[in-house]
């Protein structure tokens, strides 16, 4: 029996998680609105990459019946894809609100350094 993961995706997994770390970093480090999110996008793609890589297996083919003669077993699980996919237009769609949220903060703060911000509302 093959086993599912191989040094690559012991490598591939180890970066993404490295990509994740960093961008929770990001996200409680930085003071401006606009590096967290980044910060949050980074860790968004690092979670992305995560599942797109245990959804991988050697040998096996992407999921589309045009080939013929392939049978289901040759090919890898459409799921995580299809999950992917999804993550990817509400990554979007949270990042659009946060980007009018922080445009809205700006307009009436005139900062977008998060303990300005703090002061300003104390």
């Amino acid at each position: 029996m093959r086993e599912l993961l191989t040094n690559t995706h012991y490598i591939v997994l180890t970066g993404v998680l490295i990509l994740m770390v960093i961008g929770f970093f990001g996200a409680l480090t930085k003071k401006n609105l606009i590096k967290i999110l980044i910060s949050l996008g980074i860790v968004d793609t690092g979670v992305n990459l995560f599942f797109i890589v245990i959804g991988y297996l050697n040998g096996k083919t992407a999921p589309i019946f045009s080939k013929p003669g392939l049978t289901p077993q040759q090919m890898v699980d459409p799921v995580p894809q299809a999950l992917v996919l999804t993550a990817i237009v509400i990554g979007v769609a949270v990042l659009a609100l946060g980007l009018s949220i922080v445009i809205r903060v700006y307009e009436h703060y005139g900062t977008l350094n998060v303990s300005k911000i703090k002061k300003m509302r104390g």
